[in-house]
């Protein structure tokens, strides 16, 4: 029991651990600010951090009670742990401490960058390679790490080509979400279909709208396994 006990506290977080996050915000530029807490404290119910910090202003971000989440925090071999949050509560120290919801076990979700879970999708993609170049594609295969997508064989489309674009990802509670990133072309293969299969990996991409692709591969993964 002891054994199964330090396997499961590895993969919540700790105290002095920095706890990395985003606003689940309707706003997109606010929900693109990362900000970073060191976290003060551990109890049964909740995580209790120190007040964020926005590291590209230096400015602190003041949170307020039922404010939504999405974060994540570094583990052993550089494995990142996802979970999504809530403020529930406020502690007055020294300093004023942050109380946030402690995720469920099950709720956290262990990625490690060169290891992503990777799933066939067809989705609907935009696709900007200039201002006058724009068009939409469908995905083929999805992950945290990269898409690739099938578009017309006349689109001129390029090895090492930097792009623009977006996603929509229907998930299992009815929910589409529109994830936006940025890519760069690592390679493109000619189709018998006449079309080209285009495969993409990501340059920039928020964390909070990571965490969503990623949602969306273990829901299609489950999916996959109950057939």
């Amino acid at each position: 029991m002891s054994y199964y006990v330090a396997e499961v506290q590895k993969l919540l977080p700790k105290v002095n651990q920095i706890l990395h996050m985003n606003m689940n915000s309707i706003d997109d530029e606010e929900s693109r600010i990362e900000y970073k807490a060191r976290i003060a404290d551990v109890t049964d119910t909740a995580l209790v951090i120190e007040i964020p910090l926005n590291e590209k202003t230096g400015r602190l971000k003041k949170l307020y009670q039922g404010d939504e989440l999405s974060t994540f925090f570094l583990g052993e071999g550089g494995v990142k742990h996802y979970f999504t949050t809530s403020v529930i509560g406020y502690t007055e120290d020294v300093i004023r401490l942050v109380e946030l919801r402690k995720p469920a076990l099950e709720s956290i979700t262990q990625i490690q960058r060169r290891n992503f879970l990777r799933v066939l999708a067809e989705l609907e993609i935009a696709v900007k390679l200039s201002d006058q170049i724009q068009f939409i594609g469908v995905t083929e295969d999805v992950s945290g790490g990269g898409i690739s997508f099938i578009c017309d064989g006349q689109v001129p489309v390029g090895m090492n080509m930097a792009i623009s674009c977006w996603i929509l990802a229907p998930f299992k509670n009815g929910s589409i979400e529109h994830i936006p990133f940025s890519g760069e072309i690592v390679r493109v293969k000619q189709l018998d279909s006449g079309k080209q299969l285009a495969m993409v990996r990501f340059v920039d991409i928020a964390d909070r709208e990571r965490q969503k692709l990623i949602r969306f591969c273990f829901e299609r993964q489950m999916d996959f396994r109950k057939r």
